[in-house]
């Protein structure tokens, strides 16, 4: 354990619960609890109670805020109604992904934007240094906000349990990346419908120094309805599983938005201009030279990051991400892979250690829930 990582507000909650801890972008944060099988599993089942407080959020407020956001992502902010979310992309002058992030509206003039927990202080850097020419104020929160996730099928269930009786319709109502204030547990949050698991769920924002009191109700609320505290390990497979990237896997700055299947991000259509725009435009209209595609094993072998994808015994790509799928019961894996290579039913090999064993390209997400009727879809 780094003597330097942060902690977060939950640190000694977690220790209470048993947790096993890991460095995870300069956060000691939990691995598992128990089993990071049974804390998937609840997930996909009930609901799991995440610490997400390692991630970042900036404030930007301003009468240009709107305008500054949309040149420093790709995507178009402004056309964002308030009370919503937008998933984007910031980048290089270049094309690189600095971050993928998710930017909220909270006012006509106001957006919270949450870069991922390694590259918050960096982010928030290059929203400052493109904030210049711009009447907007950038202000990092992270430290004083803490983020708490409640995903699953009775997620909503348990959040009704911690709300005001008065508020039951907004959490019922809320649609998929939207927020909303309210209060649970007698403390004002941020509530949005938002998450990294392929369930319906909630991320919740509140004051790092209220932050414990909302945890411990949450477990206590969550009790009735099939809730265990969960971790890193449990996040990672549950979004594999759903097809989701994970920066320093299947972005970073020697990947562009297109090879990475995230070319609808980039709004091209905008009148403004953006940083990156030079470079990612032209990208737009040609067939990138690799892409990201999803592999199932054709055996029991798991695929892991860094291993190379071959065909004919040729090196064709590499594996970003890769474990056998809890829900699925095979082993799936995301990977770069030369564009000849990607199409859904090819068959290629991944290098297991010097034993190449077969894959087939298929589609992604791998897992895809049943979405019942409702506001949340």
């Amino acid at each position: 354990m780094s003597e330097q990582s942060k902690h977060t507000a939950l640190y000694t909650q977690h220790e209470a619960h048993g947790a096993s801890f890991t460095d995870f972008g300069g956060w000691q944060m939990p691995l598992k609890y128990r089993s990071e099988l049974e804390e998937h599993h609840t997930v996909r089942k009930a609901a799991g109670l995440f610490d997400l407080s390692h991630m970042g959020e900036v404030l930007v407020t301003g009468p240009q805020a709107a305008e500054f956001l949309n040149y420093a992502l790709v995507s178009n902010l402004a056309v964002m109604a308030v009370g919503k979310a937008k998933y984007s992309l910031i980048c290089t002058a270049e094309g690189g992904v600095i971050d993928d992030l998710i930017t909220y509206r909270l006012a006509e003039d106001s957006f919270l934007v949450v870069p991922n927990a390694s590259n918050a202080p960096v982010v928030a850097e290059a929203l400052r240094i493109r904030a210049n020419s711009f009447d907007v104020a950038v202000e990092d929160q992270s430290e004083a906000t803490s983020l708490i996730a409640v995903q699953g099928p009775t997620a909503e269930a348990v959040l009704l349990d911690l709300a005001r009786p008065e508020d039951g319709a907004l959490i019922r109502e809320l649609k998929y990346y939207a927020s909303v204030e309210l209060e649970l547990a007698g403390l004002p949050v941020l509530l949005a419908r938002t998450g990294y698991t392929g369930e319906d769920g909630f991320e919740i924002f509140i004051g790092s120094n209220v932050a414990v009191r909302l945890w411990d109700a949450a477990l206590q609320a969550g009790d009735a309805h099939g809730l265990l505290p969960c971790g890193l390990a449990a996040r990672d497979s549950l979004r594999l599983e759903a097809g989701m990237p994970l920066y320093g896997h299947e972005l970073g700055l020697d990947t562009n938005p297109f090879e990475a299947g995230l070319g609808p991000v980039v709004s091209t259509k905008k009148a403004d201009d953006f940083v990156g725009r030079a470079v990612l435009e032209p990208l737009k209209a040609v067939e990138p030279a690799r892409r990201l595609v999803g592999l199932r094993a054709v055996g029991r072998r798991s695929a892991r990051a860094g291993y190379d994808v071959v065909v004919g015994g040729v090196p064709v790509g590499t594996v970003t991400s890769g474990l056998p799928s809890p829900t699925l019961g095979y082993p799936v894996a995301l990977a770069y892979v030369d564009a000849a290579h990607a199409a859904i039913g090819t068959e290629v090999q991944v290098d297991l250690r010097g034993r190449p064993e077969p894959f087939t390209v298929i589609p992604t997400p791998f897992y895809k829930r049943e979405k019942p009727a409702g506001p949340a879809q």
